[in-house]
């Protein structure tokens, strides 16, 4: 029974408008045979796809290629050229106070999020000078955007007079899937352009949403980057300031495994699906380079190249039209992550984490030592510093050790201290995994849901007709891929929550009413 008391119906953000999805009714836990579901991803869709089901009394196999789960927000032991042991990872990730789906994934073995911790700022440094803070900016819209606009030294009378501000308008009232109808057409970049913000303003507040997707403003969809400004500014009052991890991301994912282990679950990592085979007495056979398995469903909870090579490699999954879909995904410009272990501090007064515009390539710099546990111990032994810089959507052709020493130089502009200091241990992770939200792809990208109900899709290039994205979205179609084959065997729902589903007024929907494209989408 689905009670409005229910510990899953409580709500652990600040946002009073933030909205409930109940759980679907149905038996708490399994009843006699336990149904099997093979997991086939151990990044944060497939955690979370695991721990519903798990939790429900499915037998769930759990398979991560990689030694670690985590997926993007994963860790991985190395070790210094001095033999000092450290992790290494994909970088930096803020943990928004509106990812309530991916918080309440995390609160199953840390119930009070201790080993999350607030930093106090998200500043912003632009290349001429100019700096921006969101600490002072009030958290509940629109005084936000009026906070941000009066604070801001980027916004000047003469500025807001040349903006249009007509074209801005559907950003006050942000509908999943409306807002795709509207702007999926339109890139980042030319929306930016018709809105006319001043450039500064353009790259410190606008920019920051759409290069959060790794991707070039020219080729993301303007309605991805409308409804990232939706769920952290417009549509929510939880405010753009966040959490990070005290320790390196296994802290995170290592009791979730223990977790689903203790719900019976079968963790296998370093175990990669290199086939999946419908039967046709039901079911699946699930190949990997150690051994088959048969499991009743599987949920494909993988990164775009991964679902697009293991679908292509398994020829009898989905029918033709979802298949060319599949094939049609396409990943993000590659993303550079450098972290540098230095003989020496950087100045006391640098923030834990930096946004950074104007500058070739550099689009954040952070200072591990200020939050992560690991950093610090090793910061204190030596007096030296970690720093993490991050490229992203660096161009295909560029060579890799330009890149890197050309990042390392912009770091050196941002904190100038660093110029004398010794590098005495460097990692340079190099990917290009991350899903691309191109300029009319919206309905290219799969649902939770396929034309086998014993198979479904999770993960960040999931489109879900919810207000999510990023890590969050990760979660969320986690949940709703558990959902969706609880739903077959008669279990219980997952109840989520999401930021509110459209303009937090009936003036701002109102005023949302007169924008581009308005008739033409609803």
């Amino acid at each position: 029974m689905n009670r409005p008391g229910h510990p899953e119906h409580t709500r652990h953000g600040r946002d009073r408008r933030a909205r409930l999805l109940p759980a679907r009714p149905g038996r708490r836990r399994v009843e006699g045979p336990r149904p099997t579901t093979a997991v086939v991803g151990g990044g944060i869709a497939g955690l979370a796809a695991a721990t519903a089901l798990a939790e429900r009394g499915v037998a769930v196999t759990l398979y991560e290629r990689q030694p670690y789960l985590g997926g993007r927000a994963g860790g991985w032991p190395t070790s210094l050229p001095d033999g000092t042991p450290v992790t290494m990872s994909r970088g930096f990730h803020a943990f928004f106070r509106q990812y309530y789906n991916l918080r309440g994934l995390l609160r199953r073995t840390d119930p009070g999020l201790r080993q999350l911790t607030g930093l106090p700022d998200y500043p912003l440094l632009h290349a001429d000078g100019s700096r921006e803070s969101f600490r002072r900016v009030p958290r509940t819209p629109p005084c936000n955007a009026l906070g941000f606009a009066v604070l801001s030294p980027s916004f000047t009378l003469r500025d807001l007079r040349r903006m249009n501000p007509v074209a801005a308008l559907p950003l006050l009232d942000v509908r999943v899937p409306e807002i795709y109808d509207r702007l999926d057409h339109t890139s980042a970049h030319d929306f930016l352009d018709a809105v006319r913000f001043p450039e500064r303003a353009r790259h410190l507040a606008f920019e920051v949403f759409s290069r959060s997707f790794f991707a070039d403003p020219r080729r993301l969809s303007a309605a991805e980057m409308a409804l990232m400004f939706h769920i952290y500014f417009l549509g929510s009052s939880e405010g753009l300031l966040f959490d990070v991890p005290r320790a390196p991301f296994p802290a995170l994912w290592q009791p979730l495994a223990g977790h689903l282990r203790r719900h019976g679950a079968d963790v296998r990592t370093s175990t990669a699906v290199e086939h999946i085979t419908p039967r046709p007495d039901g079911g699946y056979q699930v190949t990997t380079d150690r051994d088959e398995r048969h499991h009743d469903s599987v949920v494909l909870a993988l990164d775009t190249t991964g679902l697009r090579t293991l679908v292509a490699r398994s020829d009898g999954l989905g029918d033709a039209p979802w298949r060319a879909r599949i094939a049609r995904l396409r990943t993000a410009p590659p993303f550079l992550v450098t972290r540098l272990w230095l003989d020496r501090p950087v100045a006391a007064d640098r923030p834990g984490f930096l946004g950074t515009g104007g500058f070739p390539t550099l689009d954040n710099i952070s200072v591990l030592e200020r939050w992560e546990d690991e950093a610090a111990h090793w910061a204190a032994r030596t007096g030296g510093s970690v720093l993490e810089l991050h490229a992203y959507a660096v161009g295909a052709q560029t060579s890799r050790d330009v890149e890197e020493k050309r990042l390392v130089r912009q770091m050196h502009r941002v904190y100038p201290e660093t110029r004398g200091a010794t590098i005495v241990g460097a990692r340079h992770e190099w990917r290009d995994d991350c899903p691309l939200f191109p300029v009319g792809g919206y309905l290219d990208r799969p649902t939770v849901r396929t034309p086998d109900p014993a198979l479904v899709v999770a993960g960040d290039l999931v489109r879900t007709g919810l207000p999510v994205a990023l890590m969050e979205r990760a979660a969320t179609t986690g949940f709703l891929a558990a959902d969706a084959l609880l739903e077959r065997w008669g279990l219980r729902g997952v109840a989520l929550w999401t930021v509110p589903h459209r303009g937090r007024s009936a003036l701002l929907r109102g005023l949302a009413g007169w924008g581009p494209g308005t008739r033409a989408a609803r």
